[in-house]
């Protein structure tokens, strides 16, 4: 049996995250960022991080992205693909506003650094109308077996339907790898802020034609 094969069987089929995943899906994305570099930088409290990872996760989920309709998951919530839709990425300044006690309620003083990360993620943020992956996190003991790219899978093949870009931000070397293997290429390398690791901004353009 391959890995995707086993990968699969072990977790289930991909579907579309539910109302009623969002506590186990922000328990599973907290467990995949815990040792994340950028994470790591910004929630430097190691006692602290996997609550405030899966209270942060369970609330933008909540009220962010799951109403867009573009969340993925496995039957066995081994992981999530959680994308905006176009034009959908950026939060209207009344939204961020009422979103900001929340955030400081969960992470504390670390809250500056969180919000000093999300604005430079955005800084340089594309333009153009494209598909947006906020996160992918599979459980760790589950990574390597093929599920990261199952769970993309799903939009990437819309993408090249509608003929459609993506773009991420990608947090380590391997998860770059992950995504230059379906199809991302980096555009640039940045910073979160004095002192943290390197992430990359990544752009996929659709593949046209026959290769679609």
């Amino acid at each position: 049996m391959t890995d995707a094969a086993s990968a699969g069987h072990e977790v289930g089929a991909v579907r579309k995250a539910a109302a009623g995943d969002i506590q186990r899906l922000a328990a599973a994305l907290a467990r995949a960022f815990y040792d994340d570099p950028p994470t790591c930088w910004v929630l430097r409290d190691e006692s602290r991080r996997l609550n405030q990872l899966e209270r942060s996760f369970a609330l933008s989920l909540r009220k962010i992205f799951l109403g867009q309709d573009e969340c993925y998951t496995t039957d066995g919530i081994g992981g999530g693909a959680i994308w905006t839709s176009p034009g959908k990425w950026h939060l209207g300044l009344l939204r961020q506003l009422r979103l900001t006690p929340a955030l400081a309620s969960i992470n504390g003083r670390a809250v500056a650094r969180l919000l000093q990360a999300i604005n430079a993620a955005e800084s340089n943020h594309p333009k153009e109308l494209h598909y947006y992956l906020a996160f992918l996190g599979v459980e760790p003991k589950l990574q390597g077996k093929g599920i990261g790219s199952a769970l993309l899978g799903d939009v990437l093949h819309r993408c090249d339907r509608e003929q459609v870009p993506a773009y991420l931000e990608a947090s380590t070397p391997r998860n770059r790898a992950l995504y230059e293997r379906n199809g991302f290429e980096v555009f640039e390398e940045f910073f979160l802020g004095t002192g943290s690791p390197p992430l990359w901004r990544m752009w996929r353009a659709p593949s046209s034609g026959s290769d679609a």
